[in-house]
């Protein structure tokens, strides 16, 4: 199984760090990462194995939201289930 996380916010040392940190802390291997920053706006998705997560998914999407509020980023993840059922519509 597998996630999406999406994070958007101004730029600032150790986004990425943060992030990828809570995902090993929980077993959740980070398979891919592409980032830009845009003037003083950072902007990141990344793709994150959960099957060997932890956490329960959801645990692990609170942590991330939570360490974005600390951030003052805006942290969103998804599941991938959520984009199979899109394109089985």
């Amino acid at each position: 199984m597998r996630a999406v996380v999406a994070v958007i916010g101004k730029d600032t040392v150790g986004i990425l760090a943060k992030i990828c940190t809570i995902c090993a802390e929980a077993n959740a291997n980070v398979m891919d990462v592409t980032q830009t920053i845009m003037q003083d706006l950072f902007a990141m998705t990344m793709l994150i194995d959960i099957t060997k997560c932890e956490d329960h998914y959801t645990e692990l999407a609170d942590k991330l939201t939570k360490a974005g509020e600390e951030m003052g980023l805006q942290i969103h993840v998804m599941h991938e289930d959520i984009f199979n059922a899109m394109h089985r519509i």
